[in-house]
């Protein structure tokens, strides 16, 4: 089918999305059922239908309708179907996605998604002021401004987060076991931390990333060489709550582990395989044992890691299955100047697996050594978070400043303590089932 073709069902399709909110229910019920026995994915059988729809709603509908209008919202309803990183952009979106204007814009310094269709923070970046604000990991954020999150696409939620340096951002944030947060976090640069790294016993290293960006798998390399020089052994890669970075940069950190073969793919439609990573062996350091630490904010570059050092059968993947993304986006320009934003590959495993998957089950790098933090939660409890402040307090809020709670002592790091045992080979680590 040319693209044009493609367009033109997607076109119609939105019209069957915005005739069932009209009220077409019972038309297109009868419609799909004197359809059942044709092929779901037979393009003409399809465009007779909407064919039809279209008729329908240009000449019963009650009132005249603004089909640009419908459209619109229609289109957005079903790129919103596809994947949380896929969106419909207006034409004033279209105008600025590429206006240089846009790029002087900054953020709070965390990374968002979504949960159960609401704006969802994978990980916060240290000494950003998202931190100093007091946004954590795994808060739901429910409004911005007075806006729910879960009535705008991530793109739309991503954009009203950036800003003018210096100006402020409100938001009502949900957070398992506490009270609804209003949040005012001021817009602003920060400047990521480097890997740092500690020797622990057994003379085993411990390297904590902090982001895979530009320039870091130089930074982690450094660690390494200065832990060599030390006597080190063993190093734990500590990917925990790492969920910015390219995959370039996560492909040049494995290879200081996995001398040879492949350590990332890139993956399109047909789970056709676009582009391979390999091991250079000369940028292979170090030979010794290796565990890699992810959680549920561990996304995107460090899953890359995560997954490498499993399929390559190089060490152990200690925590709990990580976020899963790791997705590449392209803009479609409409003939009425909107467009479409949508993903058009995924970043895999060297097996070929993406981590950007349909369901729970299927998303992420699932741990070799699974050690569940009893703090993190999971995508039901986000469902019932919601569910339960609904029933609490279903009117909008007004954004107030919050104050900050009490810092509480620190839990003893279980997954950093079973890594080091794993790899010491004092402890008969469970493994992920």
């Amino acid at each position: 089918m040319s693209f044009r073709g493609k367009m033109w069902t997607l076109l119609i399709s939105s019209v069957v999305a915005a005739y069932v909110l009209v009220g077409g229910l019972p038309f297109v019920g009868t419609m799909l059922q004197t359809q059942a026995q044709q092929p779901i994915n037979d393009p003409g059988a399809q465009l007779r239908i909407f064919e039809s729809v279209l008729q329908h709603i240009q000449n019963d509908y009650v009132d005249e309708p603004d089909l640009a209008k419908v459209r619109a919202g229609a289109l957005r309803g079903l790129v919103a179907g596809l994947d949380p990183y896929s969106s419909y952009l207006t034409p004033e979106q279209v105008k600025e996605f590429g206006s240089p204007q846009n790029g002087k814009k900054v953020g709070i310094g965390a990374e968002l998604s979504q949960v159960s269709q609401y704006l969802y923070v994978i990980s916060v970046v240290k000494g950003s002021n998202a931190e100093k604000a007091g946004l954590k990991a795994g808060d739901v954020i429910e409004y911005i401004e007075n806006k729910a999150t879960r009535d705008i696409s991530l793109y739309d939620a991503r954009q009203m987060v950036m800003g003018e340096p210096g100006t402020e951002v409100s938001m009502r944030v949900l957070r398992a076991g506490e009270r609804p947060q209003a949040i005012k976090i001021t817009r602003g640069t920060y400047q990521v931390p480097k890997a740092e790294s500690t020797i622990a016993e057994g003379k085993t290293g411990v390297i904590k990333v902090f982001s895979l960006e530009d320039g870091e798998a130089e930074d982690i390399r450094g660690q390494v060489e200065s832990l060599k020089k030390q006597g080190v052994e063993k190093i734990v890669l500590d990917l925990r709550g790492v969920a910015a970075g390219k995959l370039q940069e996560a492909v040049a950190v494995a290879n200081i582990f996995i001398r040879e073969g492949e350590i990332a793919k890139v993956m399109g439609r047909d789970n056709k395989v676009i582009n391979t990573f390999a091991a250079d062996p000369a940028k292979h350091l170090f030979d010794g044992k290796v565990a890699v630490l992810i959680d549920f904010s561990s996304a995107g570059a460090a899953e890359a890691v995560a997954a490498a050092v499993l399929d390559r059968k190089r060490g152990e993947v200690v925590g709990e299955r990580s976020f899963g993304a790791g997705a590449e986006q392209q803009l479609f320009t409409l003939r009425g100047g909107d467009g479409l934003f949508l993903t058009t590959s995924k970043w895999a495993s060297p097996s070929g697996v993406p981590f950007l998957g349909d369901s729970r089950d299927s998303m992420g790098v699932k741990p070799s050594v699974e050690v569940k933090r009893p703090e993190t939660p999971e995508a039901g409890e986000v469902e019932e978070l919601i569910e339960q402040q609904d029933e609490e307090a279903p009117q909008q809020p007004q954004p107030t400043a919050s104050p900050k709670p009490a810092a509480k002592p620190a839990a003893e790091d279980i997954q950093l303590k079973r890594a080091i045992e794993v790899l010491n080979g004092k402890a008969q680590a469970a493994k992920a089932g």
